[in-house]
């Protein structure tokens, strides 16, 4: 879309007005390119079966990632959803994260092998705290828009956050969890993230550099990333780079 937007200069502000104001017209006219690219998509790796769990963003369900989901399965991964609903914070997966850590168990233990999980802005920072806790059970993790790097304020989504969780982003509890997901994985990481992100401040959603997770630039809003062409193939690049089974 040939629109000039302005960017965050840091990543100690949140985006610009102009880029939380184009993040609707971005999204439908990305949505147009999904449909019109949809058949060309499968010129990537093809999968090997792994198991894959998508993670959704903040108040989405598995309904936002079906798109991504069948697009996996196209390819031969094994992609799930979470199963959790309504992606609310602790609401959903559990004050210590209980529900989501036992979804990962089971379809490990299912599948016999260690599980990627990839995850849309809120859904990634889980991700990256469920690797951090099991990572016997996770065999890489894919973040997609996920602002894990930075503080809450440098989005414009942290009061929704507060609304539809019931948590202050200045709780102890809250900060801990951050604090965890920022922190370098011990497994392989990789971090898609836009500058031009409306919602929240893409420099914030990769790894410092210098860091050995791998940052993928794309030009997206935050609204449908997961269905950006681009994004999609750059999940299956990732995935198709990641060697034989881990188990």
């Amino acid at each position: 879309m040939a629109l000039k937007l302005a960017t965050p200069s840091s990543a100690s502000v949140p985006p610009p007005r102009l880029a939380l104001l184009s993040e609707w017209p971005r999204a439908a006219w990305g949505l147009g390119r999904l449909i019109a690219q949809w058949k060309t998509l499968d010129d990537v790796p093809k999968g090997d079966g792994r198991p894959v769990i998508l993670l959704p963003g903040l108040v989405n369900s598995d309904r936002s990632n079906f798109v991504m989901r069948r697009y996996l399965q196209r390819l031969g991964y094994r992609a799930e959803g979470w199963q959790l609903g309504r992606n609310l914070g602790v609401r959903a997966i559990g004050q210590d994260g209980e529900r989501l850590m036992a979804r990962i168990a089971a379809l490990h233990a299912e599948t016999g092998q260690k599980v990627t999980l990839i995850g849309v802005s809120l859904g990634g920072i889980m991700a990256r705290i469920a690797a951090h806790r099991h990572p016997e059970l996770v065999r890489e993790v894919i973040t997609i828009s996920s602002p894990f790097a930075g503080p809450p304020t440098c989005t414009n989504v942290w009061r929704p956050f507060e609304v539809l969780t019931g948590e202050k982003i200045g709780d102890p509890a809250v900060s801990a969890r951050l604090e965890e997901a920022a922190k370098p994985l011990p497994v392989p990481a990789t971090s898609i993230w836009s500058r031009s992100d409306g919602l929240v401040n893409g420099l914030i959603c990769r790894e410092p550099e210098g860091a050995e997770g791998r940052a993928i630039e794309v030009s997206s809003s935050h609204l449908w990333v997961q269905m950006k062409p681009e994004v999609l193939r750059a999940v299956a690049q990732v995935l198709g780079q990641s060697g034989s089974p881990a188990r």
